[in-house]
């Protein structure tokens, strides 16, 4: 069940790591409730998630997914341009 919650902590923390960007500096009411919520979801997730693996492998699979999901959504849903540097920092 640990996986389960992980992969769903991660679409949280997407959720509200994008929110961030429409918030405008948490100006706008809804953006900054789900950034704040969805992030405290996330985190409760990842508590759960602590029970059955082990952290350093929480960690790994946490960041380089959120990490990963962020920069796509950047460049597909915000258009924002991906150099060759960053392409490469991704593979």
């Amino acid at each position: 069940m640990g996986h389960v919650y992980l992969i769903i902590a991660v679409i949280e923390e997407v959720i509200a790591t994008s929110a961030f960007k429409v918030s405008d500096e948490f100006s706008k009411l809804i953006p900054t409730i789900i950034v704040f919520i969805w992030n405290g979801i996330a985190f409760y997730l990842l508590t759960l998630v602590f029970m059955t693996i082990s952290l350093g492998t929480v960690y790994a699979l946490w960041s380089g997914l959120v990490i990963y999901l962020v920069v796509l959504i950047g460049a597909f849903y915000y258009n924002q341009s991906l150099d060759l540097p960053a392409i490469l920092e991704l593979v």
